[in-house]
């Protein structure tokens, strides 16, 4: 188990240092040598968990979805607090700004960065379908489209956040984003009972590192608590005098097999 939390933790390691490298030079301009010292790991580490400079960048990318948020009654609200909590990390998980960053280099040639756009379409995809199946969109709804057009248009107001006051105000623009985008897809019903607030992602972070600190403490205490005391066995009671065995008047025995 120890040898375990080692590798979670190393390949972590790994993933900031590569991810702080492509932020700061380029997907293209970055080097594995470059990473190595960022992460003050060994090559034979690095290579252990990646097998090239364009796995990390596959790695940094599915850093946008590595976060499971409290299941919700509506899946419309889980959609909602996915792109919350992916804007609320962008200001404060410089992984998560590298994983988007790093999506949209346009710069990086020779990186295949549909990946990072394909989970995230798909996890939208699978939202919106399971909204749809349970009564929670319009009827006219095309859920492909739907989910292509989210990401799209999360990815442009990000990116206006970033040029405008780096990204200080995305909380409250993803909110506009949703406010303007889910009446048109949104049953009534169901849009009156949605939680779009600004504060939503905060408060959902702090519940998610609540539960994940309950589980740790949980899990140490089942780990370090003493083993219970062996039980004797009854002790038997005193032997009486041996008794001498009498000849039994029965017929020899038959050998087995006869």
């Amino acid at each position: 188990m120890a040898r375990q939390e080692r590798a979670i933790r190393t390949r972590r390691t790994i993933l900031e240092a590569a991810a702080a490298v492509f932020d700061e030079r380029g997907y293209t301009s970055a080097t594995i040598g470059e990473i190595l010292d960022r992460a003050g790991v060994t090559k034979g580490a690095l290579y252990f968990h990646f097998g090239s400079k364009e796995e990390l960048a596959v790695g940094v990318f599915e850093e946008q979805l590595a976060i499971a948020l409290p299941p919700q009654s509506s899946k419309l609200q889980e959609l909602v607090d996915s792109g919350l909590v992916m804007a609320r990390r962008l200001r404060s998980e410089p992984l998560v700004r590298a994983s988007v960053g790093l999506a949209l280099d346009q710069g990086a040639m020779d990186l295949d960065r549909t990946p990072a756009f394909r989970m995230w379409i798909d996890q939208n995809t699978q939202l919106l379908t399971e909204a749809k199946e349970r009564g929670e969109l319009l009827q006219h709804v095309d859920v492909a489209e739907t989910a292509e057009l989210l990401v799209g248009s999360f990815s442009g107001v990000q990116l206006l956040s970033q040029l405008r006051c780096q990204r200080q105000d995305l909380e409250r623009r993803v909110v506009v984003l949703f406010e303007h985008f889910l009446p048109s897809i949104t049953v009534p019903a169901v849009l009156a009972r949605l939680d779009i607030s600004v504060d939503r992602a905060e408060r959902l972070l702090a519940q998610v590192r609540r539960e994940g600190e309950a589980a740790v403490a949980v899990e140490a205490s089942v780990s370090s608590a003493p083993s219970g005391p062996s039980v004797p066995s009854a002790p038997s009671g005193p032997s009486g005098p041996s008794v001498p065995s009498v000849p039994s008047a029965s017929a020899p025995s038959v050998p087995s097999g006869a």
